[in-house]
């Protein structure tokens, strides 16, 4: 089925706000902790998106600085930006890094108004950020911020020299594995079958992280594991071995899910999956308008 007679099809099913919603490209932000997280948690289905027209943009709230295992500071944070705006051109996509410190990100009202202005400045439709409990306090508190933020797009009077948004957004978690409060729930799975192999052409410019480990690495985890920097094909293959195991491993736990988008047959093909939550807060979507905003789902399952 074309794309365009598939298109038809929705529009004919649903109603009039989301035939508008259909006429014009889709604005996507992803939000992570640092220059990379975005990147990690939604690049499949970034390039999903970007090829067919719709504007994504993936930001990183603090700059990294303390990212690395052997650097830190200034430099460092340049050579992040750098790294996530190569990788972003890779995907098809755009790159923001904020200048807040690594490892020192709170939850403030400064931090709200920033967050909030550029939910409303990019004009999103859907909005993915980390849930607010993980093992590094930065990523807690984007979530935190993204929930913070969820109420506030629309308030006239909050940030008043930003013009709120009308709609709210569809706000989401990316995926996780950790148990406390609450698992981690699949509302939509996506197969990035299609668009893995570019991710891991954004992922491998990410040198800092893919191949020296980051603030978890080592000389001795770099000149043992990783492939030397010459030999761009070795690393590579390498790259691919880590992150198949990594996305394979979100498909097999995430099969249910990926049933109800692609059907079963479908599914049990998937080999690479993003998947992401509801967040309570913000646009609480029916499944036609999810399949609107997430327009490489198939018409049905």
């Amino acid at each position: 089925m074309s794309l365009c007679f598939r298109r038809l099809c929705l529009l004919l099913a649903f109603p009039a706000a989301l035939i508008a919603q259909e006429t014009k490209p889709l604005r996507i932000l992803v939000f992570g902790a640092h220059p990379d997280d975005a990147e990690y948690k939604a690049g499949g289905s970034a390039v999903l998106w970007a090829r067919l027209g719709h504007e994504v943009k993936l930001v990183s709230v603090t700059n990294g600085d303390i990212g690395h295992w052997r650097e830190a500071g200034g430099p460092l944070a340049q050579r992040r930006s750098a790294e996530a705006a190569a990788c972003a051109r890779k995907l098809g996509v755009t790159s923001q890094v904020l200048d807040l410190h690594d490892g020192e990100l709170m939850p403030s009202l400064e931090n709200r108004r920033t967050i909030t202005r550029i939910i409303r400045e990019w004009q999103a439709d859907v909005v993915i950020a980390p849930r607010p409990w993980d093992y590094h306090p930065d990523h807690r508190y984007v979530g935190i911020l993204l929930q913070d933020s969820a109420f506030m797009v629309t308030v006239p009077f909050f940030c008043p020299d930003t013009k709120p948004l009308k709609k709210n957004p569809l706000f989401l978690y990316s995926s996780d594995g950790f148990q406390k409060p609450y698992p981690f729930k699949a509302d939509i799975a996506v197969s990035v079958d299609e668009s893995f192999e570019q991710k891991l052409d954004g992922l491998h410019e990410l040198t800092s992280q893919a191949y020296e480990g980051g603030a978890s690495g080592s000389a001795e985890f770099v000149a043992k594991d990783v492939p030397p920097a010459n030999d761009e094909s070795a690393r590579r293959a390498w790259l691919k071995r880590r992150w198949g195991a990594r996305q394979g491993g979100e498909a097999d736990r995430h099969r249910e899910a990926l049933s109800k988008w692609y059907g079963a047959q479908q599914a049990s093909k998937v080999r690479y999956a993003e998947v992401f939550e509801i967040c309570e807060y913000g646009r609480q979507p029916s499944a036609a308008e999810i399949r609107l905003l997430f327009p490489f789902l198939p018409s049905r399952p």
